[in-house]
C-alpha cells in the first residue's frame, strides 16, 4: 500500500502533524511514518518570475519597454528556500507516494502556497485537503478523519492565483512606469493606492476645515440636576448666533423650570460580538498601540506555536453550529487565572445563551470567529504581547456566555419661558456580561427624583462656548475600519459605489490589510506622528501622478467581488486576467502621457557614500532615515529611531539619534544623554529595583495567582536578589 505525502505550510505545523500521526522517523526536511510522510514549506517556496525572466529588454527599467504583458506568468523557485523546495519535490514525487494531502493554512493564500509548489514540482497525483481552524492535537485528528477532495478547492486556487497575477500586472507595470518616468522610487498597487487616497482625502478635509463657533446653554436647578437647551425642530443643542445665545440667557433669567415629561425605559446591551482579525487588530491598536502587522504576527504564534487560538485570518465574527459541542472543552481549557471565577459562572449558565449569541451558520464562510482552542494555554511560554492578545480573545469569548447588561435610561423634558430643556440619566440594574470586564464598566449618571408638572427654581445659568471640530486623523485602528468600510469615508456619496463596496467587504482582505499598511510605511508614502497617520509629500505627489481610476476604492472593491465570484464558480479566471492586462496597459499609457512633474522636496546636503547623489530624509515607521534618491543605488541608513525607553523627566518615549559611539537619546522636552550614560543609569536602576517584567514573569509561573501572600512573593524575590531592601 502506497504512502500519503502531507504538505504543511511551516515546519512547526508539520512537526505537530507528524507527531499526531506517528511519523517519528526524522529525515532532512520531513518526518516519515508507516503510512505517511510529512513535509513542509517555509511559507512560499515558489513565486512569480521577475520581469527580466521574460526578456533581456526588461533587465533595465525603461519606460519605452512598457507595458510588460507576458501571455502567462511563469513560476520560479525562491532562491533563499530552494533547498527545502527540492526536499519537498523529492518527497512528493517518490514512487511509494500515491496521494498528496494539502495541509497548508486553510485559506486563499494557503491554497496558493501549496498549489504553486505542486505545479513547480510537476506533481500529478490525487489530492486531498485538510481543512481545520486550529492546530491542536484534537483538531488535527478530527481533520484527518474528514479529509476533503482536493478538486473542491480548484476555484479557491483559481481566485488566489488571479489575485497574485492581477497584482503583478497592475503593480509592476504601474510602479515601473511611474519610477522610470520620474526617476524616483514610486510604487502603486490596486489596494495600496486607494488606501493612500483615503488617507489623503481625510487630510484634505482637515486642511480645508474652518471651525465655526457656537454656544450651549446649561441651566442648573436646586434639586441637583443640570438641563441643556435644545432646538425643538432639529434637536441640536448648539446655538451658532452669539447674540441669539445671549438674548436667550437673558430671556430665561429669573424664570422657573416646569417639568413636562419624565420617561424611563430599560436598555439591554448584549456582549460585543466575537473577534475577527480586523476587529482584534483595531482593539489591540487602541489599547496597546500595536500595529496591524504586529497583532497578526503575534496571533500566528498563538495559533501555530502555542495552539491557544483558532485560525486568525478570519473575516467572520460568528461560530458554526457544529462548534457548540466544543464549548465545554474550551471553557475547561481556559479555566486558569485570572479567568477561573468567570469560567465557573459561565459553566453554571450553560450554553443556551452563548449559542444564541455566538452561533450563526449563515455568517460563517471559510472560517469562524477567533476563539480559544480546547487545549490549555502555555501562558508561561507566551511573551507579553501574545498574553495580552490571548486575554482579549478569552474575555470576549467568555462575555458571550453572560446575559446583556441592563440599565434604566431616564429622559426628563422641561420648559422655561417657552424654551425646551432636557437632561438625561442612567442607572445600572444588572451588569450582566460587564461584571467580568476590566475596563468596560458601565458609567452611571444618576438623576434626582423628578416628577411631571413639578416646578423648579433655577440657581445658575451658563453659556458655554465651543467650536466645530474637523474630522479626526486616521490611526491604524481607524484606517482598518476605512479599508473595511470605505464607502463611509468617501468624499462623494454614490449609492451604486457604496453598494459595490459593501458587497465586496471593502478593499483588500483581512489577511492582506496589515501588509498594505506596512507597504505604505516602507515606501515612505505615509508616516506616523504619535498615533496619527500623515500622508508624506511623496505620497501626495504620487496621488497626483497615478491615473484617477486607480485611486478609487470602488475599483479595487469591484475586483475583490470578481475574485469572490471565481471562488463561487460564477466567473472564469481567464476573463478577469484579460481585463487586468487591459487595465495595466491603460495605466502605463496614462503615465506616459501625463505632463505632471515629481519633485524631491526632502533633499539633504549629505551625499550618498555609494553613488554620490544627495540623500533624502524620510520618516520611517520607527524613526528618521536617510535614503538615496537613486532607485538603482538603494543605500539607506537610520539617523533617529523611536525607542521604548522613557525620558527620566517627562516619561515620554526617547528617540535614539546618531551612529556608533556618538549615539544620543533625546526627548521632545529637551532632555539629552549619551547612550552609554543611559545604559549605565538603567543598569544601576535595575540592580536597585524589582522590574515590572520580573514580577510579571514570576507571577505567570504560579498556577494559582489568587493564592499569593505578600510574604511568599517577598521571600522568593529575596532569593533571586530582586527585593528592594538590601
Amino acid at each position: 500500500m502506497k504512502k500519503k505525502a502531507i504538505l504543511a505550510e511551516k515546519p512547526s505545523v508539520g512537526r505537530d502533524i507528524a507527531r499526531v500521526l506517528g511519523a517519528n522517523q526524522k529525515g532532512n526536511g520531513f518526518f516519515e511514518g508507516k503510512d505517511v510522510i510529512v513535509t513542509w514549506g517555509l511559507g512560499h517556496l515558489v513565486t512569480h518570475a521577475d520581469p527580466e525572466h521574460y526578456g533581456e529588454q526588461y533587465k533595465t527599467w525603461r519606460l519605452e519597454e512598457l507595458p510588460m504583458l507576458p501571455k502567462r506568468l511563469d513560476l520560479v523557485v525562491i532562491k533563499q528556500t530552494s533547498k527545502q523546495f527540492h526536499t519537498v519535490k523529492k518527497v512528493l514525487n517518490r514512487q511509494d507516494v500515491g496521494e498528496v494531502i494539502i495541509a497548508t493554512d486553510a485559506g486563499r493564500e494557503g491554497e496558493l502556497v501549496a498549489r504553486w509548489i505542486l505545479a513547480k514540482a510537476h506533481v500529478k497525483k490525487p489530492i486531498k485537503r485538510l481543512w481545520i481552524s486550529s492546530v491542536t492535537d484534537k483538531a488535527i485528528k478530527d481533520g484527518f478523519k474528514k479529509l476533503k477532495d482536493g478538486r473542491e478547492y480548484e476555484n479557491l486556487f483559481a481566485a488566489a492565483e488571479a489575485r497574485a497575477e492581477a497584482d503583478w500586472y497592475v503593480g509592476i507595470n504601474g510602479t515601473r512606469a511611474l519610477t522610470t518616468k520620474h526617476n524616483a522610487q514610486l510604487s502603486c498597487g490596486r489596494v495600496q493606492t486607494p488606501t493612500l487616497a483615503i488617507l489623503a482625502a481625510r487630510e484634505k478635509a482637515i486642511q480645508s476645515f474652518k471651525p465655526v463657533p457656537y454656544h450651549t446653554l446649561q441651566v442648573s436647578v436646586d434639586a441637583g440636576a443640570t438641563f441643556r437647551w435644545y432646538n425643538r425642530k432639529s434637536g441640536d443643542e448648539r446655538i451658532f448666533d452669539e447674540e441669539a445665545a445671549k438674548a436667550l440667557k437673558e430671556r430665561i433669567k429669573g424664570k422657573a423650570i416646569a417639568i413636562t415629561s419624565v420617561k424611563a425605559k430599560k436598555k439591554f446591551t448584549p456582549a460585543p460580538q466575537l473577534y475577527d482579525l480586523t476587529e482584534l487588530q483595531r482593539e489591540a491598536n487602541k489599547r496597546y498601540g500595536y500595529s496591524a502587522k504586529e497583532t497578526l504576527g503575534a496571533l500566528q504564534k498563538l495559533y501555530e506555536q502555542h495552539k491557544a487560538v483558532t485560525y486568525p485570518r478570519t473575516d467572520s465574527r460568528f461560530l458554526s453550529s457544529d462548534l457548540v459541542d466544543t464549548f465545554k472543552d474550551r471553557l475547561k481549557a481556559i479555566d486558569v487565572q485570572p479567568f477561573r471565577k468567570t469560567v465557573l459562572e459561565a459553566s453554571k449558565l450553560g450554553v443556551h445563551h452563548a449559542k444564541k449569541q455566538m452561533v450563526n451558520d449563515a455568517k460563517v464562510s471559510d472560517h469562524h470567529a477567533l476563539i480559544p482552542t480546547e487545549q490549555a494555554p502555555p501562558i508561561s511560554a507566551m511573551n507579553d504581547k501574545e498574553t495580552k492578545l490571548y486575554y482579549l480573545i478569552v474575555r470576549r469569548f467568555l462575555a458571550n456566555f453572560f446575559p446583556a447588561s441592563e440599565s434604566e435610561q431616564t429622559v426628563v423634558e422641561a420648559e422655561i419661558a417657552s424654551e425646551a430643556l432636557r437632561t438625561k440619566g442612567e442607572r445600572m440594574i444588572s451588569l450582566g456580561w460587564r461584571q467580568n470586564e476590566d475596563e468596560d464598566q458601565a458609567k452611571e449618571s444618576k438623576l434626582p427624583k423628578l416628577t411631571e408638572g413639578e416646578k423648579l427654581s433655577v440657581n445658575h445659568t451658563e453659556l458655554k462656548r465651543g467650536e466645530t471640530t474637523p474630522p479626526a486623523r486616521f490611526n491604524e485602528a481607524t484606517l482598518l475600519t476605512a479599508m473595511e468600510k470605505p464607502a463611509q469615508f468617501m468624499e462623494e456619496k454614490d449609492a451604486t459605489i457604496s453598494k459595490t463596496l459593501a458587497e465586496a467587504g471593502g478593499i483588500g482582505t483581512v489577511a492582506t490589510r496589515a501588509d498594505i499598511i506596512e507597504k505604505l510605511f516602507s515606501s515612505f508614502l505615509i508616516e506616523k506622528k504619535g498615533k496619527d497617520l500623515f500622508v508624506t509629500s511623496k505620497g501626495k505627489q504620487l496621488l497626483d501622478l497615478v491615473p484617477e481610476e486607480l485611486k478609487s476604492p470602488a475599483l479595487t472593491a469591484e475586483w475583490e467581488q470578481r475574485l469572490e465570484k471565481i471562488v463561487q464558480g460564477k466567473e472564469q479566471k481567464s476573463a478577469f486576467i484579460a481585463d487586468m492586462k487591459k487595465y495595466a496597459h491603460s495605466v502605463v499609457g496614462q503615465v506616459k502621457a501625463d505632463t505632471t512633474k515629481f519633485r524631491h522636496d526632502n533633499k539633504t546636503g549629505e551625499k550618498c557614500p555609494e553613488c554620490g547623489k544627495f540623500l533624502l530624509e524620510v520618516n520611517g515607521k520607527k524613526g528618521k532615515m536617510r535614503v538615496c534618491q537613486d532607485r538603482d543605488c538603494g543605500y539607506r541608513k537610520n539617523i533617529a529611531m523611536t525607542t521604548n525607553a522613557r525620558c527620566p523627566k517627562c516619561k515620554k518615549k526617547l528617540e535614539l539619534r546618531g551612529q556608533g559611539d556618538a549615539q544620543v537619546f533625546a526627548c521632545v522636552c529637551g532632555h539629552r544623554e549619551k547612550k552609554a550614560q543611559f545604559e549605565e543609569r538603567r543598569k544601576q536602576s535595575k540592580n536597585k529595583n524589582v522590574s515590572k517584567r520580573e514580577v510579571n514573569n514570576y507571577m505567570k509561573k504560579q498556577n494559582k495567582q489568587d493564592d499569593f501572600a505578600n510574604s511568599a512573593l517577598a521571600d522568593q524575590l529575596a532569593k533571586l536578589g530582586l527585593n528592594k531592601e538590601k
